[in-house]
């Protein structure tokens, strides 16, 4: 299961010392919408090892901003505060779960 971020509870999902895997989505984008049961899979299957969350970014312009996103859906790898990988774009879960299992 995936979380549900917004700019306010950003802070609360970040202060972590896990790996934190952020989909940036919007309900009008089709690929977002292709990702988005891979997205809840990797939150259930990992969900002792790593927190996995949503972020609409129609919602949520300052989370949106600071991580400079431009294109949907992007997902961001955080750990200690930094981005420390990134997939754009739709791609199948393997895709998702080799570049965790790398930062776990």
């Amino acid at each position: 299961m995936a979380l549900q971020i917004t700019d306010a509870t950003l802070d609360s999902v970040l202060d972590t010392d896990k790996l934190v895997v952020i989909d940036f989505w919007a309900e009008w984008c089709g690929p977002c919408k292709m990702i988005g049961p891979i997205i809840e899979e990797i939150g259930e299957e990992y969900k002792d090892k790593v927190v996995v969350g949503k972020l609409n970014v129609d919602e949520n312009d300052e989370t949106t901003g600071k991580y400079g996103i431009r294109n949907i859906p992007t997902v961001l790898f955080i750990k200690n505060g930094k981005v420390v990988d990134k997939l754009v774009g739709a791609g199948p879960k393997t895709l998702f779960t080799e570049k965790i299992d790398k930062l776990v």
